[in-house]
């Protein structure tokens, strides 16, 4: 199944072919599927056909078309906090573009049949954890994956906003798909060659849609035990947070915030005398006035160098005034005008692009800067090396 949109040259230019097809439809969904190189999820050397727009299979190793995961993830309608069951998870490429965006308060559960495709999928996993530079600009819900058959999972196991099944489902087990579903959920499934969205409007109400044409291979049957009886596929525990990983997140979602000039700040109230002669047609606040517009200035530049911000000091330092008053407020855009230049990036020693090379490439987006600024403010926190190690979910790079 796939062949739906051109081959790319790498997983960029594959998203943009689903994106004109319009197979992709939402920025969440895009940003999923860049965050993630399809290619990773390939054997090495079947990687030539990672970026075609059909489905890979070797051994018990499965990917699905990307046109195909476009429609699911686009169907299933993710939010952050949701709670997400995909049976038959395979390499787990899907369940991790899925926890990109359900975010650290999610729930991200997979139930796969081979034990050898689970432990493929925590290996794929761990090396995106540890090497791809999408794990720090997400906040992210890791899988947990389990073996199991999905047709015997418990009928008291707990139910889950997002359902997708990865296999083609009988007629006679769609009311058992349904069961996994809370009111309200999406169920997202190949019912009768067909990709079918089903949303429980209620207890027993149901809202049905079909999407697109598809072939899957069907669900295998459970098999039974010498006693007669069917195993039993037991889903992953609900597991609460500790506090020290909750730390964890908020300190990385502080960090992560770019620092915004100018915002959350509070006026100060002037209380001395002749404070009442400071009004805003005076030359004190003339004066004040001159100086932040410089320092917008500054802020809106595309390169900050050192001897900027003395000079421009020293441009505002005419006289009159009151002294204390305007060292603090010299000191504060000071303050505010380093912390720009550490988060810009840096100037090249031909000057970085112009403006002509940024028109020429038709307002493209800049490409972004190699440091990744999440690691260098946590490399420069206060911390004993083990505390920043833990923060950095011992990252290699």
């Amino acid at each position: 199944m796939g062949g739906a949109v051109s081959a790319g040259e790498d997983n960029d230019e594959l998203i943009d072919n689903l994106k004109e097809a319009h197979y992709i439809r939402s920025d969440l969904v895009e940003k999923a599927f860049r965050a993630i190189d399809r290619a990773e999820y390939y054997l090495e050397e079947c990687r030539d056909s990672a970026y075609k727009d059909l489905a890979w299979r070797h051994g018990n190793l499965h990917l699905s078309a990307p046109c195909i995961y476009s429609e699911v993830m686009e169907a299933l309608d993710l939010q952050p906090g949701l709670s997400f069951l995909n049976l038959g998870s395979g390499t787990g490429y899907l369940s991790t573009m899925v926890g990109l965006i359900l975010g650290p308060f999610g729930v991200n559960h997979g139930v796969e049949l081979h034990a050898d495709v689970v432990e493929y999928a925590y290996q794929k996993l761990d090396h995106f954890i540890k090497t791809s530079d999408s794990f720090d600009k997400f906040e992210f819900c890791e899988p947990t994956f389990v073996v199991g058959n999905c047709l015997e999972i418990p009928p008291e196991s707990r139910q889950y906003d997002r359902v997708y099944c990865g296999a083609g489902v009988q007629k006679e087990y769609e009311n058992y798909m349904k069961n996994l579903l809370k009111v309200g959920g999406i169920l997202v499934l190949p019912l009768e060659e067909k990709l079918t969205k089903i949303t429980r409007t209620g207890q027993s109400t149901w809202d049905t849609k079909k999407i697109i044409a598809v072939t899957f291979a069907p669900l295998v049957q459970p098999k039974q035990n010498l006693n007669g009886r069917p195993k039993s596929a037991v889903l992953p525990i609900f597991e609460v947070r500790t506090l020290q990983d909750l730390s964890r997140i908020a300190i990385r979602r502080t960090l992560r915030q770019p620092i915004s000039m100018g915002e959350g700040r509070t006026k100060r109230r002037v209380s001395f005398p002749g404070a009442r002669a400071m009004h805003r047609y005076g030359p004190r606040f003339e004066r004040r006035r001159f100086c932040r517009r410089f320092y917008r200035q500054c802020v809106n530049s595309v390169v900050l160098h050192d001897s900027m911000i003395p000079t421009a000091m020293d441009d505002c330092n005419y006289p009159g005034g009151v002294e204390e008053d305007e060292d603090e407020v010299e000191e504060e855009e000071e303050r505010g005008c380093r912390r720009v230049r550490e988060d810009l990036p840096e100037e090249d020693e031909e000057g970085g692009a112009s403006n002509e090379d940024e028109k020429s490439r038709g307002g493209a987006a800049r490409a972004e800067p190699p440091v990744n600024v999440l690691r260098e403010r946590i490399l420069r926190l206060p911390l004993p090396e083990p505390l920043k190690m833990y923060l950095l979910y011992y990252r290699e790079k």
